[in-house]
C-alpha cells in the first residue's frame, strides 16, 4: 500500500486546486516501476481516480479489486456521460465485482436499474467520518401502547427510523416508561416502514429492551476489512476527523485523520448498556417488510442471541453494511465500509431476513390496532396460535406487504452511518 503515498498526495492536492485543462500525461511510479496513476490530467479524471483509489484500500471487500493499471479508470469511462452518470457507473462497475457464495450474484446486486445494493455517491461534500447522509425524518415514534391480548400484556412501539438520538431519546424514554409500569414479558416493534439510520440511535432502543443483567454483554461488531484493520489504508489521511460538534481534533501533536481511527474488530464491538427501568422483556416479535433495512435489522439481529425473536410479515431488505462518508472534490462517497456480525457473529442476510410468519397487509394499517392484519397476527402466534392456523387475510381489497408504501430507491434514506468512530489510544 505504501506504493499509492505519493500519488495520493498530488491526486488530492490536484482536486482541491480544481484543475479543469488537459496536461500531458506524467505517471506516478512505485520502486518496482510499476505505473500507478496519471499524476495531471483533468478534475473528472482525478476524481475517476480518486474513487477507485479509495474503494482499493477502504471498500469492504477490496480483495476482489484489480490494479489502477488494470481497472484503468479513466480510458473504461471516457465518453460516458455527465460527470455524475459517469462516476455512479464507476461505482457500480467496482460494487458488482464481489460475488456472494451462497447465491452466485454480487453481493450489492442492484435492486433498480445500474444502482448498488448498498454503496453510493451523492453531490455535496458530508463530514467525513461523521453523521452524513442521513435524510430520516425527525420523528422515531410513531405510536406506542401497552395491549393486553388473552390476559398478556403486550408492549408495542412503532418506529419510523432512527434518527439522531438528541432527536429521538425524550420520545423513546417516554414510551419506554410507560411500558415498564405495565411489566410486559413480550414486545412487538413495528419496523415496516423503517428504512435504519444512526446506529447509536438503535443500539439505545436495544438498551431500552433489554435487562440489567445483560451489561457487557456483545451487542454487535463493526468489522472493516483486513486493511482498515491493520492500518495500512493510508489514503484516509486526507479525510479529517471530526468530533460529533464537528471540530477538528489534536491527536500526537497534529489534526487528526480518518486515517487515525481504531478499525479493529476490539476497537468497534459495541456491548449492551441497561437504559430506563423496563426489565421484564423475554421475547420480541418484529413486523418486517422489504422496507425494513439497515439499523432496523441490526436492532433484530442484535437481539436474536439472547431473546425469542419472531418475525413477522415480509422479508426484509437486507444490509448487514455500514458507511462513512468520504469527500472526493464536490461529492460524498459512501463505500460499503464495515459488515454488522451479532454476538454469534451472524450477518448472512444480505438477500433478508425470512418472516416466521408470512401477513399481507392494508395499504395503510391503523398503527397499534389489535385487529391490523400484521399485529393481529403477531398477537396470535404471542397467544399460542400455530404459524399454520393464524388468520392474516387483509381487511380491505387493497393489498400489499405489510409495508406503509416507503421507496428504497433513494439509498441516502437507509444509510447505516456510524458516528462514533474513535481516535487508536
Amino acid at each position: 500500500m505504501q506504493r499509492y503515498i505519493k500519488l495520493y498526495i498530488t491526486l488530492l492536492s490536484l482536486i482541491l486546486t480544481a484543475t479543469s485543462a488537459c496536461k500531458k500525461a506524467q505517471v506516478a511510479v512505485d520502486e518496482g516501476d510499476e505505473i500507478i496513476s496519471p499524476t495531471t490530467g483533468t478534475r473528472s479524471e482525478f476524481t475517476l481516480d480518486s474513487i477507485f483509489l479509495y474503494a482499493k484500500q477502504v471498500y469492504l471487500w477490496n480483495d476482489v479489486l484489480p490494479s489502477y493499471a488494470e481497472f484503468n479508470p479513466r480510458q473504461k469511462y471516457a465518453g460516458v456521460g455527465s460527470d455524475i452518470t459517469t462516476f455512479r457507473k464507476e461505482l457500480f462497475d467496482i460494487s458488482q465485482l464481489k460475488i456472494n457464495a451462497a447465491t452466485g450474484t454480487p453481493y450489492e446486486l442492484p435492486v433498480y436499474f445500474e444502482n448498488p445494493k448498498y454503496s453510493n455517491l451523492q453531490v455535496g461534500k458530508r463530514v467525513a467520518g461523521s453523521t452524513a447522509g442521513i435524510t430520516s425524518p425527525n420523528t422515531a415514534v410513531l405510536a406506542n401502547k401497552v395491549i393486553i391480548s388473552g390476559n398478556i400484556p403486550v408492549a408495542y412501539l412503532a418506529l419510523a427510523s432512527f434518527p439522531s438520538i438528541s432527536n429521538s431519546k425524550v420520545a423513546l424514554d417516554q414510551a419506554f416508561s410507560g411500558f415498564a409500569a405495565a411489566k410486559p414479558t413480550v414486545m412487538v416493534i413495528d419496523l415496516r416502514s423503517n428504512g435504519g439510520g444512526y446506529l447509536e440511535t438503535a443500539e439505545y432502543v436495544a438498551d431500552l429492551i433489554v435487562p440489567t443483567s445483560l451489561n457487557g454483554k456483545v451487542m454487535y461488531r463493526e468489522v472493516f476489512n483486513p486493511s482498515m484493520q491493520n492500518g495500512t489504508a493510508k489514503i484516509l489521511k486526507h479525510q479529517p476527523y471530526l468530533d460529533a460538534n464537528g471540530k477538528t481534533v489534536i491527536y500526537n501533536g497534529r489534526m487528526a485523520t480518518m486515517a487515525d481511527v481504531d478499525y479493529t474488530i476490539g476497537g468497534n464491538t459495541y456491548t449492551f448498556h441497561k437504559k430506563g427501568t423496563l426489565q421484564t422483556i423475554q421475547s420480541v416479535y418484529f413486523i418486517i417488510s422489504g422496507n425494513t433495512a439497515s439499523a432496523s435489522e441490526m436492532l433484530i439481529s442484535s437481539l436474536k442471541p439472547y431473546f425469542e425473536v419472531k418475525l413477522i410479515g415480509e422479508k426484509t431488505y437486507g444490509k448487514p453494511v455500514g458507511f462513512f462518508g468520504i469527500n472526493i472534490d464536490q461529492y460524498s462517497v459512501y463505500l460499503s465500509s464495515f459488515l454488522i456480525q451479532n454476538a454469534n457473529g451472524w450477518s448472512g442476510y444480505f438477500t433478508g431476513m425470512q418472516p416466521d410468519v408470512a401477513v399481507k397487509g392494508t395499504v395503510d394499517p391503523v398503527l397499534g390496532d389489535p385487529n391490523e392484519s400484521c399485529l393481529s397476527a403477531a398477537l396470535q402466534l404471542i397467544n399460542g396460535a400455530k404459524k399454520q392456523s393464524i388468520n392474516h387475510t387483509a381487511t380491505t381489497s387493497r393489498i400489499t406487504a405489510c409495508n406503509i408504501e416507503l421507496s428504497m430507491k433513494n439509498e441516502a434514506e437507509s444509510i447505516m452511518v456510524e458516528n462514533r468512530l474513535r481516535l487508536k489510544k
